[in-house]
């Protein structure tokens, strides 16, 4: 073997060097992929009041969805679950699209809505969840009830949806969901919880074991004037407080928009109903860089203005997009019914498209 003298020894040297480098970057980057390359999970309600518009969306995106939501059973006057006359008929036709297509999971979900003796309903019944979570015979008595429930279809999971919990409310109703969580694991369901983004989440001992829902929306809605319903910098706060809680967890993000009138009730549309208003605009249609939201104005048959703004297939794509930046990657729409073709192919494909 030669000699090698100092000049030579050192960039032998330098060239092993930057060898080994890129040797450990191209590792580095292959067991390590980028936010484009990992799957989407993606799931989305169906609602009763809207269930056949529902399924047909839901029959249309089944290999892009792993999961569904049938939303909701409801209390009656004797705070007792039960299922309205529309889900009794939505339900069987949701598990038979779900047994054909590619989709598996179909969760029931439960909102504290309690429908009175004379029929009128108070939706988010604060009350109701005080007298159901108030002792442990209370909460063992409705968890009994959930499970048969449940049980009637056959439903992979259950979702709670309970909303505007008391601050004195939260220790009890952190108990029921421990407690519903261990009942449900011993019969091989699971358990998600849907969280409002002013759950105290920091104040509070939610357990581990459930998976958990942030309502990333309402930014902008029936209490507001006109705006989106979630913009970039709100999906980001709400992704850095579920950080708080363990395991892999979802953003929530509503589909559709809203029409405020320059006086009168503000109302709720879906995608297909903001599209076709947006024929008739009387200002150009313009898409909110902070949102990714397009709005637009236009004049009703009185010749009042009113004001529409609405997410499509492109706002879906931005918000998914935040949502990975922020490093979460299971995604919740709320709701079908009303989609548009192109976020109908979004949704399947899930690939980006802005």
């Amino acid at each position: 073997m030669s000699k090698v003298n100092s000049s030579q020894y050192r960039s032998l040297m330098i060239t092993g060097i930057v060898v080994s480098l890129f040797i450990i970057w191209g590792c580095t980057n292959e067991t390590k992929p980028s936010a484009k390359e990992r799957e989407i999970e993606l799931s989305a309600w169906i609602t009763d009041w809207q269930w056949k518009s529902g399924i047909e969306d839901y029959r249309s995106i089944t290999n892009g969805l792993t999961s569904v939501q049938v939303f909701a059973a409801y209390f009656n006057s004797t705070d007792r679950l039960f299922y309205t006359e529309e889900n009794i008929e939505a339900i069987p036709n949701i598990m038979k699209i779900a047994k054909e297509g590619s989709l598996v999971k179909v969760d029931l979900t439960i909102v504290n809505d309690q429908f009175k003796e004379d029929g009128k309903a108070v939706q988010k019944d604060s009350d109701l969840l005080t007298r159901l979570m108030a002792t442990k015979e209370s909460r063992k008595a409705h968890i009994d009830d959930i499970v048969k429930l449940a049980n009637e279809y056959d439903f992979r999971g259950v979702e709670i949806d309970y909303e505007k919990v008391k601050d004195a409310d939260w220790e009890n109703i952190c108990a029921f969901y421990e407690e519903l969580y261990i009942k449900l694991k011993a019969s091989g369901k699971s358990l998600r919880i849907v969280l409002e983004p002013r759950t105290p989440i920091e104040k509070i001992n939610l357990p581990k074991g459930p998976t958990y829902v942030m309502m990333v929306y309402n930014l902008y809605g029936y209490h507001s004037g006109p705006g989106p319903k979630a913009d970039h910098p709100f999906i980001g706060k709400m992704a850095q407080k579920m950080k708080q809680l363990p395991g892999e967890n979802f953003l929530a993000f509503a589909t559709g928009g809203f029409d405020w009138p320059e006086e009168g009730k503000i109302t709720a549309l879906t995608e297909s109903e903001a599209a076709n208003l947006k024929k008739i605009s009387i200002t150009p249609v313009k898409r909110d860089e902070a949102s990714g939201s397009v709005y637009f104005e236009y004049l009703d048959k009185e010749n009042k203005k009113h004001t529409v703004w609405y997410a499509d297939d492109v706002t879906l794509a931005q918000w998914i997009e935040s949502s990975k930046k922020a490093g979460y990657y299971k995604i919740a729409l709320w709701r079908t019914g009303g989609f548009e073709q192109a976020t109908l192919h979004y949704l399947n494909k899930k690939d980006s498209i802005y």
